[in-house]
């Protein structure tokens, strides 16, 4: 992982050291700010305008008034990565509701956001995805409206931290005996009989861009996908698990609280989901990824 050294601050690029937000902002007071995490690969963006349309309904659901059109938000990521000579990795921007003169819980009438960009250089398709990671699970303890993508974030980093605790990456979040999603990922479990199960959409979750990217391969790959919300139970007794984002993309779960998830190894559902994704985003799949062809 290499941050680059070019970044976005209120419509000026300019180097990282030199980038200074107030500490009376928004985002650093209250964490009233929405973010987004887009993928880049082969210099291209990766589901662009899903990750700008989310980042739209977020800005409206938090009272940030929107300080781009879409295309003024996707030139600003077009020009960051141009700037850094990003070919593979991923763009973090942040929208908070910008600084004033005191620290007020309701704020200003009209909030004048804090726009900040920056491009991270690192290998999208790696370890993770080519032998699968460990979960645990951890109880939900985050606020009620997940849907919205916002920087508040302490219970998922603290749900990373308890995971490696326990010597795993990550964290399958439980509330009220089901499974919501994982620490920062959608969660998806896979049958015997080869049915894909994934949480319906609702506030208590996030409408992630690379799950309704995942969706969109359901005729390609034959893929019967049910959303609803399942047990921890049916997670441990599945026959493969794996997660997705716009980071880590399609994850393989191979162990779920130290056992080990069907084989103990990514499951042909995975492989052939991964496969067909890494496609989609305009991979070369035997050279990037021939790890997906171990279980045809």
């Amino acid at each position: 992982m290499t941050i680059c050294q070019l970044v976005h601050l209120n419509g000026a690029l300019l180097p990282l050291m030199q980038a200074h937000v107030s500490p009376l902002d928004r985002g650093f007071l209250f964490a009233h700010a929405a973010y987004e995490v887009t993928a880049v690969y082969g210099g291209r963006f990766v589901d662009l305008e899903g990750h700008i349309a989310r980042l739209q309904r977020t800005l409206a659901g938090i009272s940030i008034p929107d300080p781009h059109s879409a295309e003024g938000w996707a030139s600003l990521h077009r020009e960051l990565i141009a700037h850094n000579d990003l070919v593979e990795g991923l763009v973090y921007l942040q929208v908070t509701g910008g600084a004033y003169d005191a620290r007020d819980f309701a704020g200003p009438q009209a909030f004048v956001p804090t726009v900040f960009a920056y491009a991270d250089a690192r290998p999208l398709i790696g370890a993770g995805a080519r032998e699968g990671i460990a979960a645990v699970f951890l109880e939900d303890m985050r606020w009620k409206r997940r849907d919205m993508k916002t920087t508040q974030l302490l219970s998922q980093a603290l749900a990373y931290r308890a995971a490696r605790g326990h010597g795993a990456d990550t964290a399958l979040m439980v509330e009220d005996g089901f499974v919501t999603e994982a620490a920062s990922a959608n969660a998806w479990i896979v049958t015997g009989e080869g049915e894909i199960i994934t949480r319906d959409l609702s506030p208590a979750i996030l409408s992630g861009i690379t799950r309704a990217g995942v969706m969109k391969l359901r005729e390609a790959g034959g893929f019967t996908i049910t959303e609803r919300a399942f047990t921890p139970e049916e997670a441990v007794n599945a026959a493969e698990v794996f997660t997705s984002s716009a980071g880590a993309m399609v994850a393989p779960v191979v162990t779920l609280d130290g056992r080990p998830v069907g084989e103990g190894r990514p499951g042909p559902v995975t492989r052939r989901v991964q496969r067909l994704y890494y496609e989609a985003m305009g991979a070369d799949v035997p050279v990037a990824a021939p790890f997906v062809f171990d279980r045809d």
